[in-house]
């Protein structure tokens, strides 16, 4: 770290979109934010990445192109390659700290000259809560109080809310009549939920949503496909134009969470745009929607039909200005320096580990 706090952060992204993203990919939104956000206040920053140089930041690449893969038999593979390569290219790097958001990465942190600061951008349940115990010399960043609570003991840093340039999306006042999804083609995500919602408000639904990976397609074709209609239309993925479109114009973001969601970057993406969120109050959701508001969080579906009428009486001045409060790219940039600056303060973080004790406890 130089005299004026200036720091030296090698930003390790995963393998698989390019930074920013052309259409999905939500780590992927947030890194390229991150690092407009600390270029602007003066911090060297290298991305270490696969694909092409798109940031204003110094660029070290692992693959030429993302690798295809992702959620099959190769994924491991890929991972391990891309973390590999990242190792030889932090030897080429001067850094202070290591920001690491890739699956593998973190395991060699010991092994890294600088501390390694990881988002853990997913639940910590079952073996992957193992994993993150096994972790050693990491200093862990919550990207949601929910999801820091389900496992206390790990070594975090601060709970850091995900964030995004809320200038770049429209506020866009007059509503349309239809309702919008936009994420993921999964069950965690409620796709087919979505479409129950939007029938039984009676309105129309569109549907936005990656579906490239086998399971997705498997998902899409069994669950969601049978449900489509006049009334509820599948456009896939979207660029960010598009999205910012599609978020804008929609009465309400349809959010029926199936699993314990981290975060949900689309919420706060719709907030921007001054659409509320109706959801399922699962995961980070009741910490991200201001109930009456932005958005309305319900208990079940029953509860998200009879919240919806009441969107009209929120306003979509008060929604974006309460996104600019909370998730703008700002808010993120201030946690996360704070986050390096203990990580360079306290160093490296050796524990001990009991491996029978946590073995046997793998599966909580």
């Amino acid at each position: 770290m130089s005299k004026d706090g200036k720091l030296r952060i090698a930003m390790v992204a995963p393998p698989w979109f390019e930074i920013p993203p052309e259409g999905y990919g939500g780590i992927e939104d947030m890194v390229a934010t991150l690092i407009e956000g600390l270029s602007q206040r003066g911090h060297d920053v290298t991305l270490v990445a696969a694909g092409e140089d798109r940031t204003d930041a110094r660029f070290a690449p692992t693959f030429r192109s993302p690798p295809e893969g992702l959620g099959g038999p190769d994924t491991m593979a890929i991972e391990l390659i891309h973390a590999q390569r990242t190792n030889e290219r932090l030897v080429e790097i001067e850094h202070d700290v290591v920001h690491d958001h890739s699956a593998v990465g973190p395991l060699f942190a010991p092994h890294r000259e600088s501390p390694t600061v990881m988002t853990v951008h997913g639940p910590v349940s079952g073996w992957m809560k193992q994993v993150y115990r096994e972790l050693r010399s990491v200093h862990l960043v919550a990207i949601s109080d929910a999801q820091r609570a389900s496992s206390p003991d790990l070594p975090w840093v601060g709970t850091v809310y995900n964030g995004i340039d809320v200038e770049s999306f429209p506020l866009i006042e007059e509503k349309e009549d239809h309702v919008v999804f936009l994420g993921r083609m999964n069950p965690e995500k409620g796709v087919a939920e979505a479409v129950e919602v939007a029938r039984r408000i009676g309105r129309k639904l569109l549907i936005a949503a990656k579906c490239n990976e086998e399971a997705e397609e498997k998902y899409f074709d069994e669950y969601v496909r049978p449900r489509l209609g006049k009334d509820a239309v599948f456009l896939g993925d979207v660029d960010g134009a598009e999205k910012r479109e599609l978020l804008g114009r929609a009465s309400a973001l349809i959010f029926p969470i199936q699993w314990e969601e981290p975060f949900g970057l689309v919420m706060i993406e719709a907030m921007a745009c001054g659409t509320p969120v109706l959801a399922l109050g699962r995961g980070s959701v009741p910490e991200v929607v201001d109930e009456g508001v932005t958005g309305f969080v319900c208990d079940d579906l029953d509860g998200m039909v009879e919240a919806y009428p009441r969107m009209a009486e929120l306003s979509p001045i008060r929604i974006r200005e309460r996104a600019f409060e909370r998730f703008d790219g700002s808010r993120m940039t201030d946690g996360y320096e704070a986050a390096y600056r203990t990580a360079v303060q306290t160093g490296h973080l050796p524990r001990a580990v009991d491996h029978e004790a946590e073995t046997v406890n793998a599966s909580d």
